[in-house]
């Protein structure tokens, strides 16, 4: 059997892996979604919100559901990943 090498890859390689391409999505806290749409936007305390995310951590979306945050991904030419 071959081994094959292993490849070190700093944060910065490891953010650029599939970007254009790849996204996450995860779901987020009201507070963060203020944070991100620069606290102008009123969001009830108890709301369930999800981020879009590109590969390399930007945020391209908030959405109400994880389904429209996949719809997002798609609209965006994303290949949608979940982050746990």
């Amino acid at each position: 059997m071959e081994l094959k090498k292993s490849v070190d890859l700093t944060p910065q390689d490891l953010a650029l892996l599939g970007e254009g391409d790849l996204g996450y999505i995860r779901e987020i806290e009201v507070n963060e979604a203020k944070r991100l749409l620069g606290g102008q936007a009123s969001v009830a305390p108890d709301s369930k919100l999800f981020c879009l995310y590109n590969a390399d951590g930007t945020p391209v979306s908030i959405s109400g559901s994880k389904e429209a945050a996949m719809g997002s991904a798609f609209e965006h030419e994303l290949m949608p990943m979940s982050v746990h």
